[in-house]
């Protein structure tokens, strides 16, 4: 009896298009490329080539020039790639001119989030948030839709007056989708708020960072819970709330959605409720990924997003995790096996931004060390709300 073989789907192809300016090093467009390759294969694409091109701003037409667009266009054309990603927003003019002359799937950076997020979200919430975001996102680009629906269907129905009767009802039913979307959004944050709210009696901590930075493993680590932890970017869409009781003190924590430079404005908006888990907490644990090159880059876009979520400061605690995979200047400085190491560590600038924890959560190192800093600050503010709480019955 012959065996019979199942051929795995074809992986889709890209190539990454990104603008360089005169303010950029080498060392930080390399670095935004690999971040958004790193996107690309969280959504299943594999990245063959890196284009860029040095300009101060985008060409109002076709983003990129015309020399550049040609050599584009004759690497995809010989490769016979699927898709070109863009590393950042592309308006409706561009989408349109660029799918029009590459005769190419075209994503921009807001469209390859969009559908990462929609690919990791798990619970109703998360699925109406990023359903309503992509909606949105797309509503003033059917243009570009409907190019690409042409060339799928052929024929002359889709041309003239007809395709743009076509182009106003799909406008009107993704508009009532949209209010459909908001709706059930409002009854679905209505609920949230209800459920926040009967916490208000309890602390609660909120860890916040860059994606990819180790946040839902050190959840694991902290509360013992059964929390998704992988290595993509945005592996937690969803908020993850668990109790953690530290020498009695009970608190709550939530593990939140990752950051990342560019977020589009739309999942902003649309994530506002869940959001509201770093809002509402009394306490931050900003997780850092100390091995990365670009560590202290990701420090300030995380700080810069939190301002525009809370619009103030909250207590926080730095934790910077995978000291394990610590190379470069750090390695070379300090033995961070030896607790000296450590403390020298902790008194470089590093520390001057807040309380600062150095941990690997992948080793589980110093985490009993992060789990008195979290219970120093959650303590300071359980024991000013019940100040004769360890000497009333339990």
């Amino acid at each position: 009896m012959k065996k019979l073989h199942t051929t795995a789907p074809k992986k889709e192809t890209a190539v990454l298009v990104a603008l360089v300016n005169q303010h950029q090093t080498k060392e930080q467009a390399k670095e935004y490329l690999s971040e958004l390759e790193f996107l690309a294969s969280t959504l299943g694409v594999e990245v063959r080539q890196h284009f860029t091109q040095k300009l101060e701003r985008p060409d109002v037409k076709t983003f990129v020039g015309k020399g550049k667009l040609e050599e584009i266009k004759a690497y995809i054309t010989a490769e016979n790639i699927d898709k070109i990603i863009f590393d950042d927003d592309l308006t409706p003019s561009q989408l349109r001119n660029l799918e029009r002359i590459l005769k190419c799937q075209i994503y921009d950076r807001s469209l390859l989030i969009l559908d990462i997020f929609l690919k990791r979200a798990q619970t109703s919430q998360a699925k109406t948030q990023v359903e309503l975001a992509r909606f949105q996102y797309l509503l003033p680009r059917l243009t570009r839709m409907w190019t690409h629906l042409e060339r799928q269907r052929g024929g002359t129905a889709t041309r003239g007056g007809a395709g743009e009767k076509e182009i106003e009802t799909d406008r009107r039913n993704i508009r009532n989708q949209i209010t459909v979307l908001r709706k059930k959004l409002d009854k679905i944050e209505k609920q949230q708020a209800t459920q926040r709210k009967s916490r208000r009696n309890m602390v609660r901590v909120a860890l916040v960072g860059y994606t990819n930075v180790g946040k839902s493993t050190l959840m694991r680590l902290l509360t013992k819970a059964n929390v998704l932890a992988e290595d993509k970017l945005f592996a937690t869409v969803d908020s993850t709330v668990r109790k953690m009781v530290v020498n009695q003190v009970p608190f709550l924590i939530s593990d939140t959605v990752g950051f990342i430079r560019k977020l589009p404005h739309h999942l902003i908006e649309a994530f506002k409720s869940t959001l509201d888990e770093i809002r509402e907490a009394d306490v931050l644990v900003h997780v850092v990924d100390i091995s990365h090159p670009a560590f202290e880059e990701q420090i300030d876009i995380v700080n810069k997003t939190l301002l525009e979520i809370c619009g103030e400061d909250k207590p926080t605690i730095l934790a910077y995790n995978k000291i394990d995979c610590i190379n470069g200047q750090f390695q070379k400085r300090y033995d961070l096996e030896d607790p000296v190491g450590l403390d020298q560590l902790k008194a470089t600038f590093l520390s001057h931004q807040a309380q600062s924890v150095f941990v690997s959560a992948l080793h589980k190192k110093h985490i009993e060390e992060l789990r008195q800093a979290i219970y120093d600050k959650v303590g300071k503010i359980h024991f000013s709300m019940y100040p004769n709480y360890l000497s009333s019955p339990q």
